[in-house]
């Protein structure tokens, strides 16, 4: 019976998603552009349920490049309104659309100037009339097994804050960079890190000249701790690098006579590098797929900027 119950839910909730999809058109569009033209903020209000919908909403939107923020209407009616300007637009949600404080808010908005956009279930409700632009979220019945309770409403209210969230990523042009600037904690933000934050320069970087003998190249590498040394000429262009597996083989094979040579001839040549715009993640992916433990990071001219090492990815617990 559980389960029935709860295919039921998704169904019912999957059908009106297909059926919001099918009924966008010239008010979406109309709605979007007024954020889009906006130079204030987008004030997202709303009561109960469909609050905690516009706080998701209004989250959504100021993490992805549309500056917003919440405003409770009860609070707003009590002085919180002085947070409003008139620069700013207002989505005010409500499944009824006869919610008696958003009502009351609605006259102000008006006499500010402010652009009003509504998102209710009736076209013709008060809220609707009162609206610069009106979002229809109506569905023919609740989810809930007792036909009361927002499920389905407060779905498609989600759902269609998110594609409002995604229009304006696009209009916006807003990318993976901006994304990462607005995300810099937790785990998402370790993630869009940039291998320019975390690799190894300066005094830290294991370098070594073209023409300097293996047995001081040795001690170079030893004393960084990478298990690598990037050979690199004076004007700081890449040679190649040489790491512990390659001085083991080549001990093997020139035994002491390897002290004295080179690194411009013991080094591998044209080794994997990776550039210092590139994602953490990506970094991680390019180590963990040639199954390796460092990366050079060059410019667009060859040259050395760092060097990257898996353990610097260890260190932000990226893995």
């Amino acid at each position: 019976m559980s389960l029935q119950t709860a295919r039921k839910v998704l169904r019912t909730e999957r059908d009106v998603l297909d059926r919001l999809a099918e009924s966008l058109g010239e008010e979406f569009t109309r709605a979007v552009d007024h954020i889009l033209g906006c130079d204030g903020r987008l004030v997202v209000t709303g009561m109960g349920k469909s609050g905690i919908v516009g706080h998701k909403i209004s989250a959504t939107l100021a993490s992805t490049g549309t500056p917003s923020f919440f405003l409770h209407p009860a609070e707003a009616l009590h002085g919180d309104l002085g947070m409003v300007r008139k620069e700013d637009v207002v989505l005010a949600i409500s499944h009824s659309g006869e919610t008696e404080e958003l009502n009351k808010l609605a006259p102000f908005f008006r006499r500010m100037g402010i652009v009003l956009l509504a998102m209710t279930g009736d076209p013709r409700s008060t809220l609707a009339q009162a609206a610069d632009v009106h979002l229809t979220v109506a569905v023919d019945k609740e989810a809930c097994p007792l036909g009361v309770a927002p499920m389905a409403s407060t779905t498609a209210q989600m759902a269609l804050g998110d594609a409002i969230a995604a229009s304006l990523i696009e209009r916006r042009g807003f990318a993976i960079e901006d994304f990462a600037r607005l995300h810099p904690g937790g785990k998402l933000g370790k993630k869009l890190m940039k291998v320019s934050e975390l690799m190894r320069t300066g005094d830290a970087c294991p370098t070594v000249p073209p023409d300097l003998p293996m047995k001081d190249v040795i001690l170079t590498i030893s004393e960084k701790k990478l298990g690598v040394g990037a050979v690199v000429q004076a004007d700081g262009t890449l040679v190649g690098i040489i790491t512990d597996g390659d001085m083991r083989r080549l001990l093997e094979r020139h035994g002491v006579n390897l002290l004295a040579m080179e690194a411009a001839s013991c080094c591998t040549k044209d080794p994997i590098s990776i550039e210092a715009g590139t994602l953490a993640a990506e970094a991680l992916r390019l180590l963990e797929g040639r199954k390796i433990t460092s990366l050079v990071v060059t410019d667009d001219g060859g040259r050395l900027e760092g060097i990257l090492h898996l353990h610097d990815l260890w260190g932000i617990q990226l893995i």
